[in-house]
């Protein structure tokens, strides 16, 4: 389990970093918003991607205990979406022993205090 989630993120940044840096190349963001805006289901899209990163973000902010550590991550996550996402569960990942169970990586430290 634990090597097919740290496949599975290695191929989400692999596959960010190639669309982003050809998407780059192509034309600079802010010219593509500008250009794109007006098309509903560009800014219906865009919605959707932000608010799976409040979704996640929420669940980054319950498992951390710092408000400090939750506050950068929202930063991180706001600005870099699955990049920072990814990067998220690969650092967890690295300390997770899949003997402690799934619980432990979801949960954090909260796994088996009872809250």
């Amino acid at each position: 389990m634990k090597a097919l989630l740290t496949a599975i993120c290695l191929i989400v940044l692999a596959v960010m970093l190639f669309v982003t840096v050809t998407a780059s190349i192509h034309e600079d963001v802010v010219t593509a918003t500008r250009l794109l805006w007006p098309d509903p289901w560009f800014r219906a899209t865009l919605a959707d991607a932000y608010f799976g990163f409040l979704f996640f973000w929420l669940w980054v902010a319950w498992r951390e205990r710092s408000i400090g550590r939750a506050a950068l991550w929202f930063i991180l996550i706001m600005t870099l979406g699955n990049f920072a996402m990814a990067g998220y569960l690969l650092w967890h990942l690295r300390h997770w022993e899949p003997a402690n169970g799934i619980g432990k990586l979801l949960m954090g430290e909260r796994h088996g205090n009872g809250r």
